[in-house]
């Protein structure tokens, strides 16, 4: 039986050292893909006259298991699908489980105090009303 020995930084690829039969080093290297496990839910953005509608398709979730902030002119929304915890075996599997994220950039000036979410049918549905342009009157 050999020893193998796994070295790595997260950013390059991952040095094995193997000591063979004779005593001897052997080193090799193979780069291993890193792949996040949060996952993106499919995520519409349209406007109307009065406002940017973001729409979420993310099924099976409660209103409090969603996080949604809005920081300068970025949307973000996070939160969690959690899977049952029964057994089973799978043989076919698509549905995504665990954290995900979805962050929109506007475009648009938004008048913060107007937004509103609801979820309901498996879409999660922001409303970011448009803000109104101000009438600056000018003084005597």
């Amino acid at each position: 039986m050999k020893d193998v020995d796994l070295k790595s930084d997260s950013k390059g690829p991952v040095w094995f050292t193997v000591l063979n039969a004779e005593g001897g080093v052997d080193h090799f290297h193979m780069r291993m893909g890193t792949r996040s496990r949060v996952w993106s839910p499919p995520t519409d953005v349209f406007e109307t006259a009065e406002a940017v509608v973001i729409r979420v398709e993310v099924a099976g979730m409660q209103n409090a298991e969603f996080s949604i902030s809005l920081d300068g002119q970025i949307l973000s929304i996070h939160g969690a699908r959690l899977d049952q915890p029964e057994r089973r075996a799978y043989h076919q599997m698509e549905i995504r489980f665990g954290e995900f994220s979805s962050q929109v950039e506007l475009h648009w000036p938004i008048d913060h105090d107007g937004i509103e979410a609801k979820y309901e049918d498996g879409f999660l549905r922001i409303t970011l009303p448009k803000a109104k342009p101000h009438q600056v009157e000018i003084g005597e």
